[in-house]
């Protein structure tokens, strides 16, 4: 959809269109209570994000968007876009209606907003980048985005995982291509495409393309269903011809986890603590049992992954496991637990960081026959364990190391006492941090690896504010490495070497300028666009030629930061009016200049005149006398023009008379001799 297409949609404002949209709004009502019923579980509901105002101006915009609220599945948006009918859309006139793939399973769209957004410059060289940085890393499932409008341009996704790598065109999870504006589709806006107008999916570059002919049209779209956790999402948007924009919509799908807690003999415990964490590990939330002993946790996102655990109350201890996975991915999830008092002795004990920040998740042993793991608030314990010395030991996580893995207790006989306070420390391994920075503001979504001699590479993705970091990193020597994104180039070098010992390492920075563009016409003084004009341009190292189109336009970009003069060499006929050089300067801002115009004249051929008929003997008419006529002015059989014989009869005359008066002059002197 081009960006003059923003606006709502005409409608015929009738009595019958009033009615039918009454119905279809009904309909669309009752569409989206059938989503919540039609799954399998009855309590799945569905959900559209919610935008925040897209605010600042064109190559700086920000916003933020809320695509589901258990967890809290939030992001803060940054782009380069271009300025000109961008931002947060109602949805009032142009939705994914319920016919549509992605509606059957979410729900109509239509009410809901959406964004808009364009490429950083109308030109095939100058594409957005539009970056999603996820406060916490999002579930592996239960969510969806929507491209829109994806026609005359095409979009390049990159996503990166909580782990730092970057996520396969698999796990990204096309479902597919649809338009939303293709006849037949239920639900629809009041716009008309074709079902066979849809973007292509390259999955070796993850790119959407729209039609092979770069045309205009309506609703051609593509929606994904992630089905592994990202931190980073960004779209490359390209615009191939016209004037383009892009549509993104977010979506949501949650379920309900319920269970009871009881004793042994299935009595109700009210006021049990249960926390349901997700697969990366953070709290989702957390609520106490009701006297009947039941919880739930309403309206998760529904993805697999996530732990039920339960804190037993003082005296008491979890029969079996005291966590639960749950999976949320088809049908809501009951997770029961079951707690009895604790039979002495018991041995417990924490498990905290450098700071005193508990860890959770912790393997802790006693002589390597009885294991448990570390509670939200790292705590551990042991409720039986038998007379005698024994060693209890704790199992470093990844990332995290230790001097004192080992702490010996010794159970007296006949004792009833627990042993408490049984505790470690484990210190979390540095963290290599650093920022890519162009024009002295931060690049989001470049591409960072670190790699170590017999270790795999990891990955990190720089964040809104060009921030990346690789923690809790094994001592080592490592090599960073900067991927150049599209539209860039270094400013230094791409790869710095780095040592980690027991210290964080901060400040590797890299340095990127943007690359620039410009652009200019050539006319005529009367305004006629001048095509096959050559532009030589001079970077200081070399030259390159450009020649106008037939509309007189030329343009270049990729340009890295440099001066560059442009030198017309005007066309055979035509003169430069004015300066015949343009000087354009590139920062590491990237500028786009426009309007390096020049101006030529055509040059005027003077007229060739044949000679006209004209009377005899009038000079200059093709007379006689005249200078004309079919001999160009010359007298026939002479080769000599007119003005010849002119001035050779004048002399004649001029001989003549002096020979009279010579005569008479004679006579007299005759005479007077008589």
């Amino acid at each position: 959809m081009r960006a003059s297409r923003t606006a709502a949609p005409k409608t015929r404002a009738t009595a019958t269109g009033s009615r039918t949209r009454g119905i279809l709004a009904g309909a669309v009502a009752l569409g989206l209570v059938l989503v919540g019923a039609i799954p399998a579980a009855a309590a799945t509901t569905t959900t559209w994000a919610t935008w925040q105002p897209l605010v600042g101006t064109g190559g700086a915009y920000t916003s933020s968007v809320r695509t589901a609220s258990t967890p809290d599945l939030t992001a803060s948006v940054t782009s380069d876009s271009r300025a000109g009918q961008v931002g947060v859309i109602s949805g009032a006139s142009v939705w994914l209606a319920e016919g549509t793939p992605v509606g059957a399973k979410y729900g109509s769209s239509v009410g809901q907003s959406y964004l808009n957004l364009r490429p950083r410059a109308d030109n095939a060289t100058s594409p957005s980048t539009t970056t999603y940085s996820f406060a916490t890393a999002t579930p592996s499932a239960g969510w969806a985005f929507v491209l829109g409008d994806i026609d005359a341009d095409s979009v390049r996704i990159q996503a990166v995982g909580p782990n730092g790598q970057a996520l396969t065109a698999a796990e990204l999870g096309f479902q597919g291509g649809f338009n939303y504006c293709a006849p037949g589709v239920t639900g629809k806006p009041s716009c008309t495409g074709d079902a066979a107008d849809v973007p292509a999916w390259d999955p070796a570059t993850l790119t959407l393309t729209g039609n092979a002919a770069a045309a205009d049209t309506n609703g051609s779209s593509a929606w994904f269903e992630p089905n592994a956790s990202i931190s980073s999402l960004s779209f490359v948007f390209t615009r191939r011809a016209g004037f383009p924009v892009y549509q993104t919509w977010f979506a949501s799908i949650a379920r309900d986890v319920t269970g009871i807690v009881t004793d042994p003999g299935a009595v109700p415990q009210a006021g049990v603590t249960v926390t349901l964490t997700d697969a990366n590990g953070a709290v989702v939330a957390t609520t106490t049992t009701l006297p009947d002993g039941t919880y739930t946790f309403p309206g998760v996102v529904a993805a697999p992954g996530y732990t039920a655990r339960v804190t037993p109350p003082d005296g008491t201890i979890a029969v079996g496991s005291p966590t639960q996975e749950v999976d949320l991915t088809t049908d809501d999830a009951v997770a029961d637990f079951q707690v009895r008092p604790i039979v002495p002795v018991a041995v417990s004990g924490q498990v905290v960081d450098g700071d005193g920040n508990p860890i959770a998740g912790v393997t802790v042993s006693v002589d390597g026959t009885q294991t448990t793991t570390t509670d939200a608030n790292g705590f551990y314990i042991f409720d039986t364990v038998a007379v005698g010395p024994h060693s209890v030991v704790v199992t470093p996580p990844p990332g995290y190391s230790t001097t004192s893995p080992l702490q010996p207790v010794v159970v007296p006989p006949g004792s009833e006492d627990p042993i408490e306070d049984v505790g470690f420390t484990l210190v979390e391994n540095p963290t290599l941090s650093g920022t890519v920075l162009a024009n002295g503001g931060g690049v989001s979504g470049v591409t960072v690896t670190a790699t170590a001699p017999g270790e795999p590479a990891l990955t990190a993705v720089t964040d809104a504010n060009g921030d990346y970091s690789f923690p809790r990193l094994p001592s080592g020597a490592y090599e960073i490495t900067m991927s150049i994104p599209a539209g860039y180039s270094a400013v230094d070098a791409t790869t710095r070497s780095e040592t980690v010992s027991t210290v964080d390492v901060a400040d590797v920075d890299f340095e990127l300028a943007r690359f620039g563009a410009f652009s200019g016409t050539v006319l005529t003084d009367d305004g006629d666009p001048v095509s096959g004009a050559v532009i030589t341009v001079d970077t200081g190292a070399g030259t390159q030629q450009l020649t106008t189109d037939a509309g007189g336009g030329y343009s270049l970009g990729d340009l890295a930061p440099g001066t560059y003069t442009l030198t017309i060499t005007p066309p055979a006929g035509t003169t430069i009016v004015g300066s015949a050089t343009r000087t354009v300067v590139i920062t590491a801002a990237g500028e786009v200049v426009v309007e390096q115009d020049f101006t030529l004249a055509v040059d005027e051929v003077p007229p060739v005149d044949p000679g006209t008929p004209g009377t005899p003997g009038t000079p200059g008419t093709g007379g006689g006398s005249g200078t004309g006529g079919a001999n160009g002015g010359r007298l026939p059989a002479t080769g000599l023009s007119p003005d010849t014989f002119v001035w050779a009869g004048a002399g004649a005359g001029v001989l003549v008379l002096g020979a009279i008066l010579f005569a008479v002059s004679r006579r007299r002197a005759r005479r007077e001799d008589d």
